[in-house]
């Protein structure tokens, strides 16, 4: 007597790998989202420990905003030790990342590595490959001292304070309208910089592209130590982030819908207090 072992038929196994395919179908976006928010989450919390190091280090020097540029040597940077020393190469714009161990020097170099003990922080867990430093103080706060950011269109002195508000942030203590909780510090641009995030205070342009990071949007962190994550509304908003990248070729690119104009608009409020137009 023939005694075969009996196994599956073709048609049973197409039918296994089919059902297969369709869970897997299925769950692969769910586990994807939870990935997603897991990093989004680690990101939000390197926000909190370098925000809490930079108002630490206020704390300790009189009320004085530690300098907001990363290591750039340039006669409109602010007088003061950089919140993080050098960690790009000078041709960072084309793709070319500093070596690793001179990055590890330039984070232990800025002034907020004492209060961090750790470059772990420095980086978003999502942040361009390579690069220990992904996040960038943003302009207001102390960073660079550019041309259009303090001057209106025709030549008008603003400087940098408009009645109750001031625009260019040197100590804490000026943070008073609007309060702490609605001046923007860091934000989580992906890639390293050598200054200060730029976003236009005189006009309705982009200066530098809106980062679109965690699901077309932004992780930032406030003044009074909170950090938020913010949905990007407008369609051309998140186009010209994810075109542009880090070399913010397109500078004075103006909004193209509504919701590009919201979101500009929130982004210059919480980075100069008001707006300047």
């Amino acid at each position: 007597m023939d005694k075969r072992t009996k196994g599956f038929t073709l048609i049973e196994l197409l039918v296994v790998i089919a059902i297969i395919a369709i869970l897997m179908a299925i769950l692969m976006p769910t586990l994807n989202r939870a990935r997603e928010q897991g990093r989004r989450a680690a990101c939000l919390a390197n926000l909190k420990q370098l925000t809490l190091a930079w108002l630490m280090y206020a704390d300790e020097n009189n009320g004085k905003i530690v300098n907001g540029t990363a290591g750039i040597d340039s006669s409109q940077a602010t007088q003061g030790p950089y919140w993080c020393g050098k960690c790009w190469h000078d041709s960072y714009a084309s793709g070319v990342s500093l070596d690793e161990d001179l990055q590890r020097q330039g984070i232990k170099a800025g002034a907020l590595y004492s209060y961090i003990r750790d470059t772990g922080p420095y980086r978003c867990p999502t942040g361009t490959k390579g690069e220990l430093l992904t996040y960038a103080a943003m302009d207001s706060v102390n960073g660079l001292y550019r041309t259009g950011t303090t001057t209106t269109v025709g030549g008008k002195m603003v400087g940098t304070r408009v009645g109750k508000t001031v625009v260019w942030l040197r100590r804490l203590d000026e943070i008073v309208s609007p309060g702490p909780a609605y001046r923007m510090v860091f934000i989580d641009e992906g890639w390293v910089t050598p200054d200060s995030y730029a976003v236009h205070y005189v006009q309705e342009t982009w200066w530098d592209d809106a980062p679109v990071r965690h699901g077309d949007g932004v992780n930032v962190s406030m003044a009074d130590g909170h950090t938020e994550y913010w949905k990007w509304r407008g369609t051309g908003t998140i186009k010209w982030g994810k075109l542009q990248q880090k070399a913010h070729s397109s500078n004075n690119r103006a909004p193209e819908s509504e919701a590009d104009h919201e979101d500009l608009h929130r982004l210059q409020i919480a980075t100069w207090g008001r707006l300047g137009y």
